[in-house]
């Protein structure tokens, strides 16, 4: 990944999968057939990265009237997260979990993964950077609602050694003016490791253009029906939306060229009908 590779395109199912491990191999067939390079889960566990008294909170969901019975409703187990390792293997695809936790690092590491992914909310948590980082594998770490002092700090502690950072705006959708996709070069000059875009919006140009600046890895989230519950469903992009974006994607980098000025075969015949010369 990064500079000279083309854009690593990740479909985020996170957590739009509800629960249903049916819906989840759904989603990773259909990242998989968009021409996707890898599909990315949420791992937490959950007694651990919420208080007590944040998941006794009311919050009428499918699991229950609780918070706690959403949180715990999202999870899946070991056996289902074999499963789909088993599936994403057999439809030729990777996948890897952003780790909200030290152990959910541990549980993920079981799984050879090829890399971590580490979420905005959890960029000022120093002991699970370093324990994540203490796993030896590439890191990929969000920065959304972080600022630079705050970035700075989180790329001292996990070393810029394979590190990639992913500019985001943490609003589910997120509002085109508050995107800042100039941020992207700038991270890139200011850090000198690859970035990535990790989007929220509604529309899928502004991906086309954070390509365009750089950004070496793509993440979307997907989901079979935006209008299903849950949080991330509005701000997420149906199979058909991600296999045209992935096209797209790809169209830019062809356009993008190298950046050498040349004339080219194709305009040779055309330089000779209307080029003018001066006396």
């Amino acid at each position: 990944m990064g500079p000279g590779h083309p854009c690593y395109f990740t479909a985020e199912i996170g957590i739009n999968h509800n629960g249903n491990l049916g819906v989840a191999k759904r989603l990773i067939s259909a990242a998989s057939g968009a021409g996707c390079d890898a599909v990315k889960f949420q791992k937490r566990t959950v007694e651990v990265v919420y208080t007590p008294e944040e998941l006794a909170k009311p919050r009428e969901n499918p699991f229950g009237p609780t918070n706690g019975d959403l949180k715990r409703g999202l999870e899946f187990s070991r056996e289902q997260y074999g499963e789909i390792d088993l599936f994403c293997k057999t439809v030729g695809i990777v996948w890897f979990a952003s780790a909200w936790d030290e152990g959910s690092a541990d549980f993920l590491e079981k799984f050879d993964p090829p890399c971590y992914k580490i979420s905005s909310a959890s960029l000022t948590d120093d002991a699970l950077l370093r324990h994540i980082r203490g796993k030896g594998r590439p890191v990929i770490l969000s920065t959304g609602m972080s600022s630079l002092e705050q970035i700075d700090h989180a790329v001292e502690v996990l070393g810029a050694q394979d590190l990639i950072l992913m500019h985001c705006t943490s609003t589910y959708p997120s509002n085109v003016e508050e995107l800042n996709l100039r941020v992207i070069p700038a991270l890139q000059q200011r850090y000198q490791v690859p970035v990535g875009y990790s989007g929220h919006e509604v529309t899928l140009y502004v991906s086309l253009a954070a390509v365009a600046l750089g950004a070496c890895i793509m993440e979307r989230h997907i989901t079979v029906d935006r209008t299903l519950w849950g949080t991330d469903q509005a701000a997420s992009v149906e199979p058909h939306g991600i296999e045209r974006l992935v096209k797209n994607i790809r169209a830019v980098e062809k356009a993008l060229g190298d950046g050498v000025k040349k004339v080219y075969d194709s305009e040779l015949s055309i330089l000779k009908k209307l080029r003018r010369v001066g006396a």
